[in-house]
């Protein structure tokens, strides 16, 4: 139940805004999630906004906007995988009114939600920040971990490719793909060099294991 708002609260409740968004993240997506998981809000992507906030030079106030955003950026999948960002925007103009959040704020977490869509196109520094912890995982040593996470969640969705054919397409996402924020790039620009590199290390051993087999 979204708790009405009331005059004794004048701020709004980040962090019940937070944990409602959690909450209905565990009860309601689709057990064969494997990547938009509530781990990947919870444990990914908050902690990594969070992080970035804080490089960046963020008020705690903006911090905390962030945060909220960072909650409700996949919220949208309870409902559908397809155009969940809008979902999600949706999702927050009902809910947050009720933890105390204006339409100045609102307007703001919107933004910093649909920045999340690929391909990412922020508009701002807070929402460059957002889309950059979205996409964390891509410089960062368990890069594999996840990546295998998403193909296995895409197959259940009725998008099945073989892993060598996705290979190649995290391959070309990475090449492709730049962060936004100064924070981010210091953060994860080398890493995901590094996950470049191994890509294409391992789509090379594929291609000679083929060529051995033929």
């Amino acid at each position: 139940m979204t708790p009405l708002r009331t005059d004794a609260q004048p701020q709004p409740d980040y962090a019940g805004a937070v944990a409602y968004a959690l909450q209905r993240l565990r009860a309601e997506l689709p057990p064969f999630f494997s990547y938009h998981d509530v781990s990947h809000t919870e444990h990914d992507v908050l902690p990594a906004v969070s992080r970035l906030a804080r490089l960046a030079g963020l008020t705690d106030a903006d911090r905390q906007v962030l945060e909220v955003a960072a909650a409700y950026h996949d919220l949208g999948h309870v409902q559908n995988h397809i155009g969940h960002e809008q979902i999600g925007v949706s999702v927050i103009d009902d809910v947050l009114p009720g933890f105390g959040f204006g339409a100045r704020d609102i307007e703001r977490i919107s933004g910093m939600i649909l920045a999340t869509q690929l391909p990412q196109s922020p508009q701002n520094a807070h929402e460059a920040l957002l889309a950059d912890a979205d996409l964390d995982s891509l410089g960062r040593e368990d890069f594999f971990d996840t990546s295998e996470a998403l193909w296995r969640e895409r197959a259940a969705l009725g998008y099945p490719v073989s892993w060598p054919e996705w290979l190649a397409t995290q391959l070309a996402f990475l090449a492709s793909h730049r962060y936004f924020s100064d924070a981010a790039r210091t953060l994860r620009d080398a890493g995901k060099q590094r996950n470049i590199a191994r890509l294409e290390q391992l789509i090379r051993e594929q291609c000679d294991a083929s060529a051995r087999q033929g």
